[in-house]
């Protein structure tokens, strides 16, 4: 029997699997909340709390997807799995919640989404903080 390892996943496929996931989860509750919730685009773009609620949407229907199955639609294209550094399996939603503040958070520096450039292990910010990682399956 095979033994499994795991590297860390290509910065390449880990934006092509966040292009995915904002395609897939991202847009439809833009969508419903544009025009089914609210009038309009015009009426969307002037409420900062209707785009807060629908990005938070966004991270908990993302950490809902990581505690279950280790994958968002977007990981599973590219088949990628995010799992905790420490115990090498799937994390929890609370923590799967803290990784999307704390890649948010990244966000805002640009800093944080852009050290993975400069690292040899190729983690974020939000990869370190939280001590997990998007990683691929390798047979040896």
């Amino acid at each position: 029997m095979s033994k499994q390892r795991v590297n860390i996943a290509p910065i390449t496929a880990r934006i092509k699997a966040f292009i995915v996931d904002m395609f897939m989860i991202l847009m439809p509750i833009l969508y419903i909340a544009t025009y089914v919730v609210l009038d309009g685009k015009d009426d969307f773009k002037g409420s900062q709390i209707a785009i807060f609620i629908c990005n938070a949407l966004f991270g908990v229907f993302l950490s809902i997807f990581f505690s279950l199955k280790a994958q968002t639609p977007g990981y599973k294209s590219q088949q990628i799995y995010l799992i905790s550094l420490k115990t090498g399996r799937k994390i929890s939603f609370f923590h799967a919640i803290f990784r999307y503040i704390c890649f948010v958070l990244a966000g805002f520096s640009l800093v944080g989404l852009l050290l993975c450039f400069f690292r040899k292990d190729r983690l974020n910010f939000h990869d370190i903080i939280t001590n997990s990682a998007a990683v691929i399956k390798k047979l040896s």
